[in-house]
C-alpha cells in the first residue's frame, strides 16, 4: 500500500517562525479512475455505467441540498448547507448574495477510522522556495485569465519578486502552439504582485490564442533559477470583421494549440462594434456542450443556451441590449472540443470576440 506523503512548510503567521505539515497528493483521482476501479471490484457493470452512476449520484445530492435537505450516507459522509451572513437584528433580510450559501461536507468517525487504520505517513524534504502565480487578471476588461494587448496584466501570488535591471529573473508569456516573449514593460514588481504591459507573441494560426505565463528568479546571488508557471491558460480576444455585410470572413475560435480550428464563426449580424464573449460548458452526465453568448461581466447577461452534441452548423442568439444580433458557428471537431473544455479548462471555456461591423 502506498504512503501518504507530507512535508514541513513554513507557517508565515507565527512568530517566532514555526512549521506546519502539508500533505502532498500523489495523484488526483476523478470519475474515470473511480469508475474503472468500481467495475473491477464488482465485475458486473462496465466502467461507463459506473461513471454514469457516480455523476448522477453527485447530481442528486446537489438537488437535495438545493431543496433544503441534508444528505447523510451512514458511516460515511454527510452533506449539508449553511449560511454565512451577519444580521444586525432578527428582522433583517439576508443579503442578496449567492455566496452566503455554503456547502458543508463532513466525514463520519467510522469513515475517518477506515482511512486512518491502514495509512502510513512518509516525510518528504522541505519544499524549495519557488514563484507561485495564484491569479491573473486584465485590469482594463476586469476579467481573469485574459491577455489583452491594450490593458495591464496583473499577476498575484507569492515569491514573485525579481530585479528587472540586473537580469536576476524574468516574466515570460508563451503561446501553447508557438511564440515566446520575455516581458520588458513593468508597472510594478513586488513579492506578491507583478503588473505589466503584455508583449504578446504571435502564434502560427489566428485561432491559437492560448498562452501560458511564468516567472523565473534567483533568490540568492549564486542560487539556481526557480520558475513558477500559472496553472491556467490565458486567452487573447479574437477579432471578427465585416459584421455589417452579408458574408463576414470566417474566424476560428474556442481552440487550443491545434493546427485547425475546432469551431469557426461563419456568419452573423451586428448593428455596431461590440466586445462580447462566447462560452462552451460541459454538461454532465451526458457530456454535451452548452454554447451561449454572454456579456463582458461575470454573472452578467446571457443569450439563449444551445446544446451541441456533434459537428455541424448552429445559430446563437445574443442577449438583450447587445449590439451583436446573432452568430452562426460551425463545429468541426466536437470530440476534440469536449476534451479541451473538460481537461484543460475544468468544464468551461470562454473566448472574447471583438465584433466589428466594417
Amino acid at each position: 500500500m502506498a504512503t501518504i506523503q507530507w512535508r514541513p512548510e513554513v507557517n508565515a503567521l507565527t512568530t517566532p517562525q514555526s512549521y506546519r505539515a502539508r500533505v502532498l497528493p500523489r495523484n488526483v483521482v476523478g470519475y474515470d479512475e473511480l469508475a474503472a476501479e468500481i467495475a473491477a471490484e464488482l465485475d458486473i457493470i462496465s466502467p461507463d455505467v459506473a461513471r454514469l452512476v457516480l455523476v448522477t449520484r453527485n447530481k442528486l445530492i446537489a438537488r437535495h441540498l438545493s431543496n433544503g435537505h441534508q444528505v447523510t450516507e451512514e458511516d460515511a459522509i454527510t452533506y449539508s448547507t449553511s449560511l454565512t451572513a451577519k444580521l444586525d437584528s432578527p428582522d433583517d433580510l439576508l443579503p442578496d448574495d449567492a455566496d452566503i450559501l455554503k456547502v458543508r461536507i463532513y466525514a463520519s468517525k467510522p469513515f475517518i477510522n477506515e482511512v486512518r487504520q491502514p495509512a502510513k505517513l512518509e516525510k518528504r524534504p522541505l519544499a524549495e522556495k519557488v514563484p507561485v502565480i495564484a491569479s491573473a487578471e486584465d485590469n482594463r476588461l476586469k476579467l481573469s485569465d485574459v491577455l489583452f494587448a491594450k490593458g495591464i496584466l496583473k499577476l498575484t501570488g507569492s515569491n514573485l519578486f525579481f530585479d528587472e535591471t540586473d537580469e536576476s529573473g524574468e516574466c515570460v508569456i508563451e503561446g501553447t502552439q508557438s511564440g515566446r516573449a520575455v516581458q520588458n514593460q513593468y508597472a510594478m514588481i513586488s513579492n506578491t504582485s507583478i503588473r505589466l504591459v503584455p508583449d504578446i507573441p504571435a502564434q502560427a494560426h489566428p485561432w491559437n490564442n492560448e498562452y501560458t505565463v511564468s516567472v523565473s528568479t534567483h533568490y540568492t546571488e549564486h542560487g539556481t533559477p526557480r520558475t513558477g508557471t500559472y496553472r491556467r491558460h490565458l486567452r487573447t480576444p479574437l477579432t471578427l470583421t465585416g459584421f455589417g455585410h452579408p458574408a463576414p470572413p470566417p474566424v476560428g475560435i474556442l481552440t487550443g494549440n491545434a493546427d485547425t480550428a475546432y469551431v469557426t464563426v461563419i456568419g452573423g449580424g451586428a448593428s455596431a462594434d461590440e466586445m462580447i464573449r462566447i462560452q462552451a460548458v460541459v454538461q454532465l452526465p451526458e457530456e454535451h456542450l452548452l454554447f451561449s453568448l454572454i456579456d463582458m461581466t461575470e454573472n452578467g447577461k446571457a443569450g439563449q443556451v444551445v446544446s451541441i452534441t456533434a459537428n455541424g452548423t448552429y445559430a446563437l442568439s445574443s442577449f438583450d441590449g447587445s449590439k451583436v444580433i446573432n452568430l452562426e458557428i460551425k463545429v468541426d471537431n466536437y470530440a476534440g472540443l469536449v476534451q479541451l473544455v473538460r481537461n484543460a479548462y475544468t468544464g468551461r471555456l470562454v473566448d472574447i470576440l471583438d465584433v466589428r461591423v466594417d
